[in-house]
C-alpha cells in the first residue's frame, strides 16, 4: 500500500519575529538608532521529544560616518540532534532622508550557511534486529562533514512618523546546502513583506496600539500573519494569527517587559487548526531578550524605528 502526501515547509525563523529581524530583511541595521543586542530561543512542537531547537544572536547599531546603521547575526537550527544549520552573517544599511518625516533605508546582507551532521545517535534500518534491537554496525557511509554556501540577502525600509513598511528578498544565491548537490535542496529565494503602525491609545502619550501584517513567500510556501501589540509604560502584550497555505491556521500571544535598557519578552504559538489535524497544539515556546549597549546622540538626519515589542 503507497499513501502520498503534499508537504509544505519553512524555514524555522518564520512568522512575525522581529527580534531576529536582521536574518530577514537588512534594512532594519541601525534602525532603532541605539546599538542593540537581540538574542532568542525558540523550542519546536515542545512535549514531542523531537528535539527541535533554534537560537539566534545579532547586534547593529546605527554609525554616522557610514550614513546608516551596521550590524552582524549569527543563529543555530539544531535538528533532531544530526543536523546542525549555523548561518552567520553582516548587514549593512545606508539612510535616505527623502521628506521631513520620510525616510528610506536599503539594506544588504551577506552570510555563510553551513550544515553540518552528527551522526552517533543515529538508527539506520540495517542496523535493527527484530530479537536482539540495535545490534549491527550500519553499511550506510556517514563520514560526510557537512557543507557550507555563500548567501546575500537585500531590503528596503520605508519610516514614517513612527509607521514602517520593509521588503526583503532573502536567499539570492540560492544556497546549495546539500552535500549531495541536488538542485531540490537549494534555499529558494524568499520573499518578506512587512508593515507595522503605532497609534495612541486614548488620551495618554504612554499608550499605544501597534498594528502589524506580515506576508512571506517562498518556492510554494505561502503564509500570512495579521494582530497587534498594545504597548503601556513597561508593559506590551500581543496576539497574532498566523496563515499558510498548508491550509495550517495557528495564534501566537505573549508579552513583554522593559526595564531601563532591558527586554524580555516571551511568546507561545498554538495550532487552531490544520488540514488532516496532523499538527500538535503546542508549536512553539519563543524566549529572549534584548538591551542596548551604547547611546547614539539622536541627529537630523535619522529618523529611528520603534520596532513592536512582540
Amino acid at each position: 500500500m503507497l499513501v502520498s502526501l503534499a508537504v509544505k515547509a519553512q524555514e524555522s525563523f518564520d512568522g512575525p519575529l522581529f527580534q531576529c529581524m536582521l536574518i530577514h530583511n537588512p534594512a532594519y541595521s541601525g534602525g532603532e538608532g541605539d546599538g542593540t543586542a537581540r538574542t532568542l530561543y525558540m523550542n519546536h512542537y515542545p512535549g514531542n521529544n523531537y528535539n527541535l531547537h533554534s537560537v539566534y544572536l545579532s547586534y547593529d547599531s546605527y554609525i554616522p560616518v557610514l550614513h546608516g546603521g551596521a550590524g552582524f547575526y549569527i543563529a543555530d537550527e539544531y535538528l533532531g540532534g544530526i543536523i546542525n544549520d549555523i548561518r552567520a552573517g553582516f548587514t549593512y544599511s545606508y539612510f535616505i532622508q527623502a521628506g521631513r518625516e520620510l525616510f528610506i533605508h536599503s539594506g544588504l546582507s551577506a552570510s555563510v550557511f553551513h550544515r553540518g551532521f552528527n551522526f552517533g545517535d543515529a538508527v539506520f534500518p540495517d542496523q535493527i534486529d527484530p530479537v536482539a534491537g540495535v545490534v549491527f554496525p550500519s553499511a550506510e557511509n556517514t563520514g560526510a562533514g557537512g557543507k557550507s554556501a555563500f548567501d546575500l540577502g537585500a531590503g528596503f525600509l520605508v519610516n514614517y512618523r513612527g509607521n514602517f513598511g520593509a521588503f526583503s528578498v532573502s536567499h539570492l544565491t540560492q544556497p546549495d546546502i546539500s552535500e549531495a548537490g541536488l538542485s531540490v535542496d537549494r534555499l529558494k529565494r524568499k520573499y518578506n513583506l512587512e508593515i507595522a503602525g503605532r497609534f495612541s491609545a486614548g488620551s495618554s502619550d504612554k499608550r499605544f496600539i501597534r498594528p502589524l501584517f506580515l506576508a512571506s513567500y517562498q518556492d510554494d510556501y505561502f503564509s500570512a500573519s495579521a494582530g497587534a501589540a498594545f504597548e503601556s509604560n513597561n508593559l506590551s502584550v500581543n496576539s497574532v494569527l498566523l496563515w499558510n497555505n498548508a491550509q495550517s491556521l495557528n495564534l501566537q500571544c505573549g508579552f513583554a517587559v522593559t526595564i531601563s535598557d532591558l527586554s524580555l519578552f516571551y511568546n507561545y504559538r498554538f495550532n487552531i487548526s490544520a488540514e488532516g489535524s496532523r499538527l500538535p497544539l503546542s508549536l512553539m515556546h519563543q524566549t529572549g531578550l534584548s538591551f542596548r549597549l551604547n547611546k547614539i546622540e539622536k541627529r537630523n538626519n535619522i529618523s529611528t524605528i520603534i520596532i513592536p515589542k512582540l
